[in-house]
This record gives structure tokens, sequence and C-alpha cells, in this order.
């Protein structure tokens, strides 16, 4: 602990900086998250992420598997299928272990050949396995698309041969949901065992995010609509896409865990919108596609010990009373000035993203964040005289948040918030006439 607290006191990243500026040599580096390793201190060199020919790594496998398996025994019954969500920053960090969650989750392993080089995906046996195949839906971002083409094939292929195996139905369930789609809508078996979904080539996100942040939404069947739109491309063994909607509403009507993992203690789901904008949007798109009935969804938290399997809304919960209504979080970021205050509202408006998504926010928390930030005068004018349009648009979102009926304030509460929303609104308008 002294070595690491005595590099972040050096100040390398300027001095780095000039060298390479220079035309000197710049030392490489691996990259990745300070807590999973020290070894990217000091700062200020050439920073490489991985190598992609041995991804997943043998350790990144043994921990996958295990957060597997913590996942399953945390739901109540084993699920048939699990939508699990795979974003590249991610598996850079852990050398490949959210991916290694999703092989495990089939019952497959990762082929290297014999130079040690990633070649492609086998099944572990059933016996070895000791319980049924998951049938596994998983979300690409496009940033794992992007820099892992040859993981993405691997997955492809783990589904593939899932389907393909000569198992019992009740004991493979990839292979029982794609046989029955196959059979219904006349495809061969390798189209309708495609389980990788992602953005058409060049595109990025599912823009369920926008929506929330600029209120463009009205039911939030249109969020689900958003999410299909641009997550609905398969990618098959040969890493090409293709649009596929019809695939992936179907898949999704068996779903019944939606997953992600956490992997950053700087990042927490209410922090950045990506979380909701993927699992959320997916989790939508699944209670849709099921006429109404809810998946369980779950964050996978392995920023610390042996990891923990949460529920969205504890996970929620958690971040609320940690980050958002601590005053350690809060100064802090008020000591940023007018950034401050905007990551303050965008927590806001992630916490409101995941009621529009997912229903999973409990109504204390808008309460709270009322009372903290709205209703405390003395806090609303420290905002205000630092960021007064995010002032405004965190006491306009609590208000959408009532409006949308993800919360229900009692009528003196409501007043109060109203009252604070119009005086925010007249100070900004005041700003702007001058």
């Amino acid at each position: 602990k002294a070595r690491v607290d005595a590099l972040l006191q050096e100040e390398t990243e300027l001095a780095g900086l000039l060298r390479a500026m220079a035309g000197r040599f710049t030392p490489p580096v691996p990259g990745g998250d300070l807590i999973r390793s020290t070894d990217v201190l000091p700062t200020g060199r050439n920073i490489h992420a991985f190598d992609p020919f041995r991804m997943p790594t043998e350790f990144a496998c043994r921990d996958g598997a295990k957060q597997a398996e913590l996942l399953l025994a945390t739901h109540k019954t084993l699920p048939r299928t699990v939508a699990l969500v795979l974003w590249g920053s991610d598996n850079i960090k852990s050398d490949g272990a959210p991916l290694a969650q999703a092989l495990a989750l089939i019952g497959a392993k990762p082929r290297f050949d014999s130079f040690g080089r990633i070649s492609g995906a086998d099944l572990i046996p059933l016996e070895e396995l000791g319980r049924p195949r998951i049938d596994v839906v998983m979300t690409l971002s496009g940033i794992f698309r992007d820099l892992l083409p040859l993981q993405t094939r691997m997955l492809a292929e783990a589904a593939k041969k899932a389907a393909e195996a000569d198992e019992p139905l009740e004991l493979n369930y990839i292979r029982a949901h794609a046989w029955v789609y196959a059979q219904e809508n006349g495809v061969d078996l390798e189209t309708a065992a495609l389980r990788v979904f992602s953005n058409a080539e060049g595109a990025y996100g599912a823009n369920v995010n926008a929506l929330v942040d600029s209120s463009a939404f009205g039911d939030e069947d249109e969020l689900a609509d958003a999410y299909e739109a641009r997550k609905s491309f398969a990618y098959g063994v040969n890493g090409k896409a293709a649009a596929n909607p019809a695939l992936l509403q179907e898949t999704l009507k068996t779903v019944d865990v939606a997953y992600q993992n956490l992997e950053s203690v700087e990042l927490g789901v209410t922090t950045v919108d990506h979380y909701f904008d993927t699992l959320g949007g997916i989790s939508r798109a699944v209670k849709r596609a099921r006429g109404g009935q809810e998946a369980a969804i779950y964050i996978s938290d392995t920023t610390r010990g042996k990891g923990k399997v949460r529920t969205l809304q504890d996970q929620v919960a958690l971040e609320t009373r940690s980050r958002s209504l601590n005053p350690k979080w809060f100064e802090g970021m008020l000591k940023h000035g007018a950034e401050g205050v905007r990551q303050i509202e965008a927590q806001v408006t992630n916490t409101m993203g995941w009621s529009a998504t997912t229903g999973k926010v409990e109504p204390w928390v808008y309460q709270r964040l009322s009372e903290t930030f709205v209703l405390d005068e003395d806090m609303r004018a420290r905002l205000a005289d630092l960021n007064p349009t995010a002032s405004s648009r965190m006491a306009n979102r609590l208000l959408e948040a009532h409006d949308r009926n993800y919360w229900h304030p009692d009528a003196e509460m409501l007043a109060a918030l109203q009252d604070a929303a119009d005086a925010l609104e007249d100070r900004l308008e005041g700003i702007a006439a001058e």
C-alpha cells in the first residue's frame, strides 16, 4: 500500500508526454484496473491492454466459472435462459472473466491451437458439467465487437456446438430452444442457434440512454423498441452481422435472468448511463416479450473479494446510500464546481433510467434525493451557484419521475419540490436574460 501511495503521488504523465513528443522511447506497460493490478503504476507510460490471442486466460476461465455458479446459486431456480451483457472494457480489465462466465453457463471452454492462440470453443461433457446447459443470449457492446472479434466468433461457436450436440433436450436448453425455433420458422439449426447480438457494424449503444436523458419517450415499451432496433444484429461463427430481430424477440421470451458484471470500483450502475442503456434496455425488451412478466435482474460485483451477486434493486439502493447520499461523495463532487454538480445530476438521471427500464428503484430513493439536493435550501443554493442548468435539470427530473409514477410523494412534498423547481427555472431564465 505504501508503494502504491508513493507511486500515485508522482507526477509522471507530463514528463512521459514530453518524452513521447520529443520522439524518445516510451516504455510499455500493461493497462487495466489499478485495484486488480498495480503494475500500471507509475503512469505516463505507453499502456497496452491485452493479448487478443490469449483471452480469456486460464485464471479468467476459473474465475468466470466460479462467478457463473454463484449466479446460479443466487437465483432460486435453475434458469433456462440468461441474458448477459458483455462490455469490451470490462473484459479487457479482467482478461476475459465476463466472457468466460458466458462460456461456463453454456458449458463450454476456449480452444487454443498448438501456439497457445485462441481458435474457438469446445463443449464440456454433460457428465463433467453436472447440470443442464444454460441458453445464454449475449449482448455485446460496440467496443467488444470492435476489439474482440476472435472472442465474438468463439462465443458464437460455443452456442452453435451446444445447439448441434446430440444431447437430451431437458439437459441442453440451447438445443431445446433452437430446435423449436428452427422447426417453427423453417430455418437451419445454425441460424436458430445464433445467440451473440450487438449493433450493426459501425454503430454503438442502444439509444435507450439518449431517450431517457431527453425525456423523449412516452410508454416505456418505446425503450424496448429502441433497444431491439439497435441491438438485434446477430453475429455468427464467421464474425459477420445480420439483422435478425425476430430471433432476438423469440429468444427473449425464455429469459429468466438478466445479468451484467460490475468490474470497476470507480463506476457504479447509477454513475454512467451505459448500464441502463444495455442491461436496462434488454430487461425492458424481455418484459415485453414475456407479456409483462419480468425477468430477475442481477449485478455481479467483482470489485473486491470473491465477488457478490446482488439484485439490481439492492445494487441501486447500495449505490444511493454509499454515493449519492454520502456527504463524502457529494462534497467531493462539489469541489469540482460545475462538473461536480453535473455528475450529481447524472446520478439522479441514471437512477430514473433504471425506473424506466426495470421499475427496480424503491420510492425512498427519490424522496431522499429530493430532500438532500432540492428541498434543502442551503444545498439547493450551493448547487445553483455552481451549475444552475444542472440544478434545474435535477429538480425537474425528480418531478418527471413522479409524473411517470416511479414514486408518489405526499402533496406537501410535491408542492415544495415544484416550488423549488420553479425557483431554479426562474433563476436560469434570469441568467439567460442577462
